[in-house]
């Protein structure tokens, strides 16, 4: 299992985490992904680790055959009602990505969100093999990150404080050595002064590292962009975005 409590994003986590990502983004994330990887109607895609379904319903309505996985139930719940009542193309999975099996070939699988920083190296290795059997002669693999090595280090901060609609959010963070990794306690503050706390672990890979992964599980890395399909990532940018082929 990850490295985050089953119930992380239950209680007021899960109000506020859609507004942590802007709908603008993932947009822009569906706009790349739909020309770059040649998706059209009746194409497979895998979306691990799938959250609240963001990818997942965007690419859906495009008629993108859309596999979710997930290990919190109420996230698919609101995604398998969604794909219900507009008639969408999905098909929702309850289980830990670790233990994933399937049997369906995809011609994409997507993990997005920073979800992969939640796994040791081990975990990875597991995940990495399965993805790779599960997805067509040539298809690919896109990662989603702001934790690897060459975000992280320059951007870490001890202590943020925020505040995301009507919400406060304090983040302690401590950077934890052999293996690299960061000890996240995260605690909301509600308006009637009601705190809630958290704690997570995001594991740091330097970017050879993630390679070098990929391609212990029969992937060659094609590229990194820090805006999707257009910018070639370089040090210390916010996000990357990581794109895998299967050999």
């Amino acid at each position: 299992m990850p490295n985050i409590n089953d119930n992380f994003f239950d209680g007021h986590y899960k109000k506020i985490w859609k507004n942590i990502i802007p709908d603008e983004l993932t947009t822009k994330e569906i706009d790349f992904m739909l020309p770059y990887f040649e998706l059209k109607e009746g194409s497979k895609v895998l979306d691990l680790m799938c959250g609240y379904g963001r990818h997942t319903l965007a690419l859906a309505r495009k008629g993108i055959a859309v596999t979710a996985i997930d290990n919190l139930p109420d996230y698919l719940q609101e995604i398998e009602k969604a794909a219900q009542d507009e008639k969408l193309p999905v098909r929702t999975i309850q289980q830990s990505v670790i233990d994933l099996e399937l049997e369906q070939q995809f011609d994409l699988a997507i993990c997005m969100g920073n979800s992969i920083q939640f796994f040791d190296a081990a975990e990875i290795k597991k995940i990495f093999d399965a993805v790779n059997k599960s997805l067509k002669a040539g298809g690919q693999l896109l990662i989603n990150s702001w934790s690897i090595a060459e975000i992280a280090i320059k951007n870490f901060k001890d202590r943020t404080w925020s505040e995301i609609g009507e919400y406060k959010f304090l983040v302690e963070s401590k950077w934890q050595f052999s293996p690299s990794r960061i000890d996240i306690r995260s605690i909301i503050i509600t308006p009637k002064g009601e705190t809630e706390e958290k704690s997570s672990v995001d594991h740091i890979y330097s970017l050879n590292e993630m390679e070098n992964l990929l391609h212990n599980s029969g992937f060659t890395l094609k590229e990194v962009y820090s805006i999707p399909g257009r910018k070639k990532f370089s040090l210390g940018e916010p996000r990357a975005y990581i794109v895998a082929v299967r050999n």
